[in-house]
């Protein structure tokens, strides 16, 4: 499995806790660059594979790297390499803006003199100069996921875990977070995505679907759709997800 292309390789990945198998044998690989859908039914084991990758949590067994680096033994390495965003909005909601992104640029490892480039350039991008010393919690939910997104990537990593990132936001903001999505992985960053909405699906490069621990289908949205003679990937997550 060890090819160059890839940013993300996943060999029998097994997650126990006591007797319950959270993630069984799962298999599967992410190219650079990649905008990488990762679906399943609630608690089918996709956040659980998204902490092992992050280096959050040890798997029970199996051969994992995530930008070159191996899960076991260099999960500080891989924490350099990574931005995440989880389903539970991550930023500060006591913090001002600024103070979110200086704090964030702060851990991933960025100079003072990249924080305070990077967090002008941020704000001018989003177009929140006027809000930029206002609390988190003042600002709308569409504008905090925007903004969490783009601290997530604020250091340029390889690859940004987004965990069900379009939740609670309106399709409006939805599309303009894909747009979002889009553009960071034209500028080289690989996106691994989990999300309930199955027209998002469709937006990603290639889409694994997980049930009960195990991954049940993977392949390119058009793929999945002729393999299961279905006319979009909800029909297909809905064949396999039941």
């Amino acid at each position: 499995m060890d090819n160059k292309n890839n940013i993300i390789e996943v060999e029998n990945l097994v997650k126990k806790f006591g007797r319950f198998v959270a993630n069984d044998s799962l298999t599967f690989e992410v190219r650079k660059g990649e905008i990488f859908g990762f679906l399943g039914a609630n608690g089918a084991g996709k956040t659980t594979t998204i902490r092992i990758l992050c280096g959050l949590s040890s798997p029970t067994s199996g051969k994992i790297s995530v930008a070159g680096f191996d899960v076991y033994k260099e999960t500080e390495k891989i924490k350099k390499h990574i931005g995440y965003m989880s389903q539970k909005f991550s930023l500060y909601e006591d913090l001002t803006v600024k103070e979110n992104i200086e704090f964030y640029a702060g851990i991933y490892g960025l100079s003072r003199n990249e924080i305070r480039q990077r967090s002008g350039k941020l704000i001018k991008k989003l177009g929140l100069e006027e809000e930029k010393d206002m609390v988190i919690g003042s600002l709308p939910q569409g504008w905090k996921q925007k903004l969490a997104f783009s601290i997530a990537i604020i250091h340029d990593p390889d690859i940004v875990f987004l965990d069900e990132p379009t939740g609670g936001v309106d399709p409006i903001t939805r599309r303009q977070f894909w747009d979002m999505i889009y553009e960071a992985s034209h500028n080289g960053i690989t996106v691994f995505v989990t999300t309930h909405y199955m027209d998002e699906a469709e937006y990603c490069e290639r889409v694994s679907i997980m049930a009960e621990g195990k991954i049940v289908a993977l392949d390119t949205p058009a793929g999945l759709k002729k393999t299961f003679n279905a006319s979009s990937v909800d029909e297909v997550f809905l064949k396999l997800a039941r």
